[in-house]
């Protein structure tokens, strides 16, 4: 492999990895380690986490927290009186 003025890679450049052209990627790296350990969760839930949630504020991940949560009950509910429906027009047989 050579570099950008055509001289070749030393072996050790070669294989220092993804983070040897980003720093800040190794720095974020390390710092979702920490998180991890710390609260007792895999990276990879930091890592969704951070996609779900990065550019949030607190008050806007609250509010969408919350309108998940409406959405899972009513969700529930319209399932709920699709089998009322269900069970009513079973009931009633074919007099409807």
């Amino acid at each position: 492999m050579y570099n950008a003025t055509g001289e070749p890679h030393a072996q050790e450049s070669i294989h220092r990895g993804p983070d040897h052209w980003h720093p800040q990627a190794s720095r974020r790296r390390r710092e979702a380690l920490d998180l991890a350990r710390e609260h007792g969760i895999s990276t990879q839930t930091i890592y969704n986490w951070r996609a779900k949630y990065g550019g949030l504020e607190v008050s806007e991940a609250k509010r969408l927290r919350e309108l998940e949560e409406e959405n899972r009950r009513l969700k529930k509910l319209v399932a709920d009186l699709s089998l009322d429906k269900e069970a009513l027009k079973d009931a009633l047989g074919k007099k409807w």
